[in-house]
């Protein structure tokens, strides 16, 4: 890579060579678990699970991440690409669906060399929305799903909560190239999805109105030709002390964000019961598979 990283929104400019980013890693590819998954969403967890590789860092810095151990704590292990290639053929023989990059974007270079040769099973590229177009045209052809957030329809939120004012446009920017490369989505006869954009929105306490904008954007945007999943799991964490972020978000809440999305005519949808706000959910970062 050159010396200057600029591969994300936030152009830090850092020499990763030498110090960490704002993604807070270096230039090495660095994972804190590859192992199948089974809480993505159904069209992606199917019935075999995701193979996923959990990336350490992220170039967003939100102060509700439930990976932050990874995300910003520094936790996993430097591999090399050729190790990394091997770990997708490993979570192949186990006979996952797909093999889902967790949190990539600040790797985009390295994992580029990893998939020159096609894989076998779909590449389901998961990230936080907040992607270059200009790196995410390097993946085209390479990655068959696209699996991002879309966080915030708020600057002053995504200033608030993950430091970056600019996320809405830059991530309204970044799924539409996503959805130019995929096209409208595709599952295979075992309701498998095959291509195409699943958009994520993680309801926020008390933030009803940006949920609703978010909903507002991805009806008059995409219509019927992603699947959107509204989450209902958000969980506070230790590392968060913002009052407003202490509790999950509420039965009527989430009710009534459901019942919008219905009307605005998103159908293509996942909604969530309201047991998903645990801690269980997220996935040991033990190294497993690593």
């Amino acid at each position: 890579m050159t010396d200057k990283c600029n591969i994300c929104p936030r152009k830090c400019g850092a020499d990763r060579s030498i110090n960490t980013g704002v993604c807070s890693v270096g230039d090495k590819i660095k994972i804190a678990r590859a192992a199948p998954h089974f809480w993505e969403e159904p069209c992606i967890s199917g019935t075999k699970g995701s193979g996923t590789v959990f990336f350490s860092g992220c170039n967003m810095k939100c102060i509700f991440c439930q990976n932050y151990e990874i995300s910003s704590g520094g936790n996993g292990k430097v591999i090399t690409p050729e190790r990394l290639t091997e770990i997708y053929n490993e979570l192949i023989e186990q006979g996952v669906h797909n093999i889902n990059l967790v949190t990539p974007t600040h790797f985009s270079q390295q994992i580029i060399e990893t998939l020159e040769k096609p894989l076998p099973v779909p590449v389901v590229y998961n990230s936080g929305g907040y992607d270059s177009v200009e790196t995410l045209r390097t993946f085209e052809g390479k990655v068959q799903i696209y699996l991002p957030d879309m966080k915030y329809m708020s600057s002053a939120l995504a200033e608030k909560y993950s430091k970056a004012k600019d996320y809405p446009e830059v991530a309204k920017n970044a799924i539409r190239e996503m959805f130019r490369q995929t096209g409208e989505f595709e599952f295979d006869d075992n309701g498998i999805m095959q291509k195409g954009v699943v958009i994520r929105h993680l309801m926020l306490p008390g933030q009803l109105e940006n949920t609703l904008d978010v909903i507002d954007w991805v009806s008059d945007e995409f219509g019927d030709k992603v699947i959107f999943s509204l989450m209902s799991q958000f969980t506070p964490n230790e590392k968060c002390t913002l009052p407003e972020l202490q509790n999950t978000i509420t039965q009527e809440e989430y009710n009534k964000a459901v019942d919008y999305m219905y009307l605005c005519g998103i159908e293509n949808a996942y909604v969530q019961d309201f047991s998903s706000a645990k801690k269980e959910y997220t996935p040991p970062f033990d190294l497993s598979g690593v």
